[in-house]
C-alpha cells in the first residue's frame, strides 16, 4: 500500500492471515467477514485461528500507525463508525448467547447494526469462540447446543466440544 513503506504491522497481527504481501484482503479469511457476512459453515481450518471473536474484527486497524483513531485509550469501547458500545454487546456472555430466545436476540440488539447477521449464526459465532476459550464450564452449553434446532449451531457446536475438550486433554497431560 502507498504509505506503508516496510510496515507489515497488520499482515502479522491478522490471526487469519488474511492480508497478502501486497495487503490484498482474502475476505475469505477474514473474521470481519466470517463472523457477519458469511452465512454458512466457517471453514474449519480457521476456527481455531478465531479466538473469541463473535462480530467483527478490526485487529488490522488497531495496530496500524497510521489509522488516527484511538483504540485504546479515552476512546475505548467505541466504534469509529458508531460510536460508544454498550459492554454487553462489545463483551458478549457467550453462554447467554448459545442460549438466547429469537425475542431475546432481538431485544438485546435493536438499534444496533449486529441484529442483521440473526441468531443462529451469532449463535455459531458463540459456539466457535468458546471452544476456543480453554473454559471447561463452555462444555455443557456445547453440550445442549449439540441438539440445537439449527444445523449451523449444531455442527459449530460439535466442532466446538470436540476442540475444547482435546484442548483441555492436552493441558493436562
Amino acid at each position: 500500500m502507498p504509505g506503508c513503506g516496510k510496515c507489515r504491522k497488520c499482515q502479522v497481527a491478522c490471526p487469519t492471515d488474511a492480508l497478502d504481501d501486497e495487503y490484498v484482503l482474502d475476505a475469505r479469511k477474514c473474521i470481519s467477514y466470517l463472523t457477519i457476512e458469511l452465512k454458512g459453515d466457517i471453514p474449519i481450518e480457521l476456527r481455531p485461528k478465531m479466538g473469541g471473536k463473535v462480530y467483527g474484527c478490526d485487529i488490522c486497524q488497531e495496530v496500524c500507525p497510521w489509522n488516527k483513531f484511538d483504540w485504546h485509550g479515552d476512546m475505548k469501547g467505541t466504534s469509529p463508525l458508531f460510536g460508544k458500545v454498550a459492554k454487553d454487546v462489545r463483551i458478549p456472555d457467550l453462554e447467554r448467547l448459545m442460549r438466547m430466545t429469537e425475542s431475546e436476540f432481538k431485544e438485546w440488539l435493536a438499534g444496533t447494526a449486529a441484529i442483521r447477521i440473526g441468531r443462529d449464526r451469532l449463535r455459531r459465532n458463540a459456539a466457535v469462540a468458546l471452544g476456543n476459550s480453554r473454559d471447561p464450564r463452555a462444555i455443557r452449553v456445547l453440550k445442549e447446543a449439540v441438539d440445537d434446532d439449527s444445523e449451523l449451531v449444531r455442527s459449530h457446536s460439535r466442532w466446538a466440544l470436540d476442540h475444547l475438550l482435546s484442548q483441555l486433554a492436552a493441558a493436562t497431560s
